[in-house]
């Protein structure tokens, strides 16, 4: 049976009668069995479905009942530069872009990170993908939130702003603009929990200049502009993870020598903009590089993917140079996840700090028998008839459902929401042993009391909705 929203307010603050008391701009819980039982459920279904002042509500019930739980959102900083500086080595943290299901696929990703004994796990969106999956960060936070609060996970969870990006064209039209509205996502997303953002403006890189620091320049000028924003944007004790990026994904490979004109120009930037402050402004925590993937994959007349030939040892240098020379925790691979899974224990060997990966779990997602037939085929029917223009000249119909599906997720999140439990249930079952399997493969296991003893517990204050408020004050 499908959990309906709360109607009001007034309805969702009844409901917390006996389980939940709401006090000045906290949640303390009186029965944490009851809130886990049900009452999360309908919080993060009201989260995503209700009516605005009830979102409103909802998402900050689970932002402020999370930390009384025991599950807070973090920074990956310090865990970071730890490990640049060898407090832990051949680990590579897996960053997972959650694109439909999020509070199921979220919960599993939990349980596989309790099974392995490792919380080295990043949930993470990036900026396109909040488009077609209909996802802004208070949602997306909020369904992390209330699957660490479902699943009882106690410690740290790692939200992440993904390929927050300069769009090139928008950029070369009006680069100011085009660098506001960057900012302004990420502090939309800092509000909602988001302590860990991946600033990417290599699609600035201009190839056309004739050295390596010039074709940089505009990449680690803005890159440093928004690192000097985010920190003033950032909560109190919270350093943010800021990530930078010297290479699009897809594109050419990184080389360190591309690491050195990037650093060699940000660094002194960075100095600039402390020397402007008055105060030491922390830099980036790591950075992305491009050693052979591309986003998805690329797939196959038959819809296959095309095997991937990744430069692991050029992954391991820029690695090295990135812990050695600049004090970063490692390099940062994108676009992994339909690698063999042989693969993955190449990317903990080469000291990647992290990779991402979205598109293999999507592909599960789709591929699974779980999934009713008759939904798939009315998802591939709106891809057909709304999204007819991404098709590419001799595409199969496999490439095209396997290179646009993923905007499904946005106009099909009710129907997926209410899917039956017994079928959510079947897709998880196919996930989990994937997620566990990755965080084996990189790494991860083990790594539970290494992440508590590093990442403290952070109580990140948060104004309770004036809805709310009025209702407490009767």
């Amino acid at each position: 049976m499908a959990i309906s929203p709360f109607s009001t307010v007034s309805d969702l603050h009844r409901a917390l009668d006996g389980i939940a008391v709401i006090e000045g701009d906290g949640v303390a819980i009186e029965d944490a069995t009851a809130f886990r039982a049900g009452l999360v459920d309908r919080l993060v279904d009201t989260a995503v479905f209700g009516t605005d002042e009830a979102k409103a509500a909802a998402r900050w019930v689970l932002r402020r009942a999370a930390p009384a739980l025991g599950a807070f959102p973090a920074s990956i900083h310090d865990l970071y530069l730890a490990g640049g500086q060898g407090a832990y080595t051949n680990a590579t943290a897996p960053a997972i872009n959650v694109r439909g299901l999020t509070y199921e696929v979220a919960r599993t990703i939990f349980r596989a990170a309790r099974a392995t004994d490792n919380k080295i796990v990043l949930f993470e969106i990036a900026r396109s993908e909040m488009s077609y999956t209909d996802q802004r960060p208070a949602e997306y936070a909020a369904c992390v939130l209330a699957a660490a609060i479902k699943e009882s996970h106690q410690g740290p969870v790692f939200i992440q702003g993904d390929h927050f990006q300069a769009n090139l064209k928008n950029y070369g039209t009006d680069p100011e603009a085009e660098i506001a509205s960057v900012r302004d996502l990420a502090v939309e997303a800092i509000e909602a929990g988001f302590f860990n953002i991946d600033v990417d403006a290599s699609t600035l890189v201009d190839l056309s200049l004739p050295t390596l620091a010039e074709q940089q320049r505009t990449n680690y000028e803005r890159t440093a502009e928004l690192t000097r924003f985010i920190r003033d944007h950032e909560p109190e004790n919270v350093t943010i993870s800021i990530g930078g990026e010297i290479g699009e994904v897809g594109g050419h490979n990184s080389t360190v020598e591309d690491l050195h004109a990037f650093m060699g120009g940000y660094v002194p930037a960075m100095d600039r903009l402390s020397a402007e402050a008055g105060r030491p402004i922390p830099g980036i925590s790591k950075i992305s590089v491009q050693t052979g993937t591309s986003h998805g994959g690329v797939p196959l007349a038959d819809g296959t993917v095309a095997g991937v030939k990744v430069d692991f040892d050029t992954l391991a240098r820029l690695s090295a140079a990135a812990r050695e020379e600049y004090g970063l925790g490692g390099a940062v691979q994108h676009g992994a996840s339909t690698l063999p899974e042989e693969a993955f224990g190449r990317f903990a060997e080469a000291n990647a700090i992290e990779v991402h990966l979205a598109t293999g779990f999507q592909n599960l997602f789709y591929d699974s028998a779980a999934l009713p037939a008759g939904l798939k085929d009315a998802i591939y029917a709106h891809l057909a008839a709304n999204h007819a223009g991404e098709r590419t000249e001799g595409q199969t119909d496999a490439q095209f459902y396997y290179t646009t599906r993923k905007r499904g997720f946005g106009p099909f999140k009710r129907q997926l929401w209410d899917l039956p439990e017994e079928t959510k249930a079947g897709i998880m079952a196919d996930l989990q042993p994937a997620f566990e399997l990755v965080m084996t493969r990189l790494g991860v296991t083990g790594s539970a009391s290494l992440v508590d003893r590093l990442v403290p517990p952070i109580d990140v204050p948060v104004p309770a909705p004036d809805s709310l408020r009025s209702l407490v004050a009767r």
